[in-house]
């Protein structure tokens, strides 16, 4: 959640950034005015306590003429008191239940816009010319079935639409790219984490995935537990309700886990092969630092991202995400997007997504300093990166290193992880 001073100080900024996401502005209002009657509800029982506890003090000591009066009016006090109470509390619902609506306040340098107005910040390696190699490129479930690799039609059988098997070296291909992943997060300097798939109702809506993208989000009711869609959930939710020293961080998390998405409203898109799933296996970035490191930390994702997808030989553009198109948590958004030959177009693969503040002040994860003198304890910063979402990877690296026998040449940091192989090759029918 946003800072409520902000909102006071400056609801104008607030009202823009609302504006620029294409979210409801008058939550703004509805907000301001929420929070003016939590604390002049505040005051209004802090005053009549003050009152009643004065008047407790009183009565032993009044006569029996002024005790009765007395009483008569403690009376009128405790019924005043309790409806104080109730009136603060149900603003107080009230103020939290409209702040948990408000999505991060953008940063100044996002473009404005929807999915569409993104801005090209970078371009790495070089697309290929088939048509001068002498042969028409597969799509990446041509190749993988061919392989031996992705078998989508016993997924379908087994559990429905967007659900696959990776068989033979497409399982081996899936353990390699999570190992080098792994590898190479490990070595700049985060800690690997096997995270939990299941979460209470507090984690997921700590870390904003309970409102534009709850429609996304599989809830077993029963058991009231959310499956994530990625594991930043539990890793932001890792230090919930506890206080950090400054001294310990940056603190870096490498998380595998699997990931569970509805993909509502995406009915009829990429629906062919293993682009847009259900269920996949990912490995996650995640960071806790001082909000004045902020930045730089996102900077630091993205360049750990290039050097990822560069290690796999993938031509990719970096993009920053427009505003309509960020995550509730996020106040900026790069992505990087691989090249795919048969789509004739870059799609996204990793994202690194800088929340400042709103996820550990819904969360309750802060930092204590000493500054002056003085510990202070306020909020500090959290950031996410995805640095291998598997099956996407693998429809790249099958796509962009395909030889014209249908074979697919390995990138060289995945060799020492498939047994030195060089090449997939296709199995015999």
């Amino acid at each position: 959640m946003i800072d409520l001073r902000l909102l006071r100080e400056d609801p104008d900024r607030v009202r823009a950034s609302q504006r620029a996401r294409g979210e409801d502005v008058e939550l703004v209002d509805a907000l301001l005015s929420a929070d003016e009657r939590r604390r002049s509800s505040g005051v209004r029982f802090d005053e009549l306590r003050s009152e009643q506890k004065a008047l407790g003090k009183l009565i032993p000591k009044a006569t029996p003429e002024e005790r009765a009066e007395l009483l008569q009016k403690a009376e009128q006090l405790k019924t005043d008191v309790k409806a104080a109470e109730a009136e603060q509390n149900e603003a107080d619902e009230t103020a939290k239940r409209l702040l948990l609506q408000l999505g991060n306040i953008v940063h100044e340098d996002v473009p404005v816009g929807g999915e569409e107005d993104f801005v090209v910040l970078e371009t790495h390696g070089t697309i290929r010319d088939f048509a001068a190699e002498g042969f028409e490129p597969k799509d990446h479930l041509e190749l993988g079935e061919a392989l031996g690799a992705i078998d989508v039609e016993r997924g379908a059988k087994v559990s429905g639409s967007r659900f696959y098997y990776l068989t033979g070296v497409g399982a081996l291909l899936e353990l390699a790219l999570v190992n080098a992943a792994i590898a190479q997060a490990t070595e700049a300097g985060f800690i690997p984490m096997l995270t939990p798939a299941l979460v209470r109702p507090r984690a997921m809506e700590g870390t904003g995935f309970l409102g534009q993208a709850a429609e996304n989000v599989y809830h077993l009711e029963k058991d009231d537990y959310y499956l994530v869609g990625t594991s930043e959930v539990p890793l932001a939710a890792y230090h919930m309700d506890e206080i950090i020293e400054a001294d310990k961080l940056p603190l870096r998390y490498a998380g595998f886990s699997p990931c569970f998405r509805r993909e509502a409203g995406t009915y009829g898109k990429d629906t062919r092969g293993i682009f847009r799933v259900h269920q996949f296996d990912k490995v996650e970035m995640f960071s806790y630092v001082a909000p004045e490191d902020a930045e730089d930390e996102h900077k630091r994702l993205l360049e750990w991202e290039k050097q990822w997808l560069t290690s796999l030989e993938l031509p990719f553009q970096v993009i920053d995400v427009a505003t309509g198109d960020l995550g509730a948590s996020a106040s900026r958004k790069f992505d990087c997007e691989a090249w795919i030959p048969t789509q004739g177009k870059y799609r996204e693969l990793t994202s690194a997504s800088n929340c400042d503040g709103f996820q550990a002040r819904r969360l309750s994860v802060r930092m204590r300093e000493e500054k002056d003198g003085k510990k202070t304890v306020q909020p500090l910063a959290t950031l996410n990166g995805t640095l291998c979402a598997v099956p996407r990877t693998i429809v790249a690296i099958l796509e962009n290193h395909q030889l014209p026998d249908g074979s697919v040449r390995v990138p060289e940091v995945l060799r020492p992880y498939l047994g030195g192989r060089e090449v997939l090759e296709p199995i015999a029918k």
